[in-house]
């Protein structure tokens, strides 16, 4: 079982974010592994270790690679993979890449997907739902289309039997079950599992283990097909968030539901 899963570097949602030159700042010492990145890790290492369990692979069996598109700072969130126990990390950079939409990451992701099986063939692909930079939420899909795959968008339960992959998910108040077979690209929600807690050895470990640099050329990528040059979405424009306004406290003397009609009226917030 080798399951190849996507993750990005994204800057801490607690901090202040803001675009250069139309794209999103980033800065190691203030980002972090995608939190919903966490949970496609979870699913990974739960489905190998399911399979090790069920004895259709052996107890060293099974590899759950981390790939992530990024400069020098993407080595946080493989690190932070790593402490959650993943076997093996790489990040495909190169300054071509900067400004990539999300067509252009899912063709970089895409083209890894493809080079690692021309090592040994690979299960499944799963991603998280979105990442918290953008919240875009196609990248699975595109990356699927990408590869030509079956894609099961949205998982809130994983159950893989004879090679055949069934989710559950809800969308729109109506539960629904896929299935489709392997090789295909799962994205799964942040309801889909509680990722685990890493353990001090992997913590230690973490430090020291080997993350593998692809650049496009070792993806055989057309230049052409990401970065800005191959974008197909752009900027224009960007203001910092509007300060938020001073709280306005009302002491309710009898006249507080007048104050509050006042307010949503006011606001036109009926």
């Amino acid at each position: 079982m080798r399951i190849v899963v996507t993750a990005k570097y994204v800057p801490d949602i607690n901090t202040d974010r803001g675009f250069d030159d139309g794209r999103v700042v980033r800065n190691a010492g203030e980002g972090t592994l995608n939190e919903l990145d966490e949970n496609a890790i979870e699913a990974a290492l739960q489905l190998v270790e399911a399979e090790r369990e069920s004895g259709r692979i052996g107890p060293s069996d099974g590899e759950v690679v981390v790939v992530t598109m990024a400069g020098l700072d993407g080595d946080v969130a493989l690190r932070k993979a790593f402490q959650l126990g993943v076997d093996r990390g790489i990040r495909v950079s190169d300054d071509a890449l900067a400004g990539s939409d999300y067509f252009g990451t899912a063709a970089v992701l895409a083209a890894a997907v493809r080079k690692l099986g021309e090592e040994s063939p690979v299960d499944l692909v799963v991603t998280g739902m979105a990442a918290l930079d953008g919240l875009g939420s196609v990248v699975p899909t595109l990356l699927g289309a990408e590869l030509g795959l079956p894609t099961l968008n949205l998982a809130m339960k994983v159950e893989l039997a004879g090679g055949v992959l069934t989710i559950t998910r809800e969308i729109d108040d109506v539960t629904e079950q896929l299935s489709g077979p392997l090789p295909a690209v799962l994205s799964v929600t942040d309801s889909a599992n509680q990722p685990r807690f890493p353990g001090f050895k992997l913590i230690m470990a973490a430090r020291s283990k080997e993350i593998e640099v692809w650049s496009p050329a070792d993806l055989g990528l057309d230049p052409a097909a990401a970065g800005s040059a191959g974008a197909r979405t752009e900027t224009l424009s960007a203001a910092p968030r509007p300060a938020r306004p001073e709280v306005e406290l009302v002491t309710d003397k009898g006249e507080g539901g007048v104050a509050l009609a006042d307010f949503l009226i006011r606001n036109d917030l009926v």
